[in-house]
């Protein structure tokens, strides 16, 4: 009965997110991953709906902390005013350098944040998913740029790198970043 409480509880919180029946997909990563070529600003193009990006003119600036810590600073345009949130990432296990762990929150454990693909100059496929209990997971996925725009036929290359891997795009949306103060 608590497990069904629970999935109740939790229906306000994934009707914002991309969820699915089953275990996370396990998408393949970028090969011999480069954090260092990774840092810096990207935009965001098209995203899995995210309760937490819900504006427009999505950016995200990598940086690495004294600690080692990767250091993300996000800024959106949302309901006409510039917010901002600052996670951390990790590098869980050196062997697997494209798998990040995320978190926005002290309170919150490490999500996934895994690079799927990236030529480090203008595009990146990103995807997350976190596994409830194996019943049910809910998903997000990012395609980013190192410019605001990327030509069509990339943003299809980057949609069908995503299909290939198992994780669906059907609520994928577009990111507006037509924006006159950035």
């Amino acid at each position: 009965m608590s497990g069904v409480c629970f999935l109740l509880l939790m229906l306000p919180l994934l009707s914002a997110q991309t969820y699915h029946w089953g275990p996370c997909p396990t998408p393949k990563v970028q090969p011999n991953f480069n954090l260092q070529q990774y840092l810096g600003k990207w935009y965001e193009i098209e995203k899995l709906p995210a309760p937490f990006a819900r504006g427009k003119c999505i950016e995200i600036n990598y940086s690495i902390r004294r600690d080692g810590t990767i250091q993300l600073l996000t800024s959106q345009i949302y309901k006409d005013k510039k917010r901002h949130a600052e996670g951390t990432g990790v590098v869980p296990d050196p062997r697997e350098p494209a798998k990040l762990g995320v978190s926005f929150s002290y309170f919150t454990p490490y999500v996934p944040y895994w690079v799927l693909t990236t030529d480090y100059t203008s595009l990146s496929v990103v995807y997350s998913c976190t596994d409830i209990l194996r019943i049910f997971h809910f998903n997000y996925s990012w395609i980013l740029a190192r410019s605001p725009y990327l030509p069509p036929e990339t943003v299809r290359y980057a949609k069908q790198l995503l299909i290939d891997e198992g994780i669906d795009i059907f609520r994928m949306t577009h990111t507006d970043q037509n924006c006159k103060d950035k």
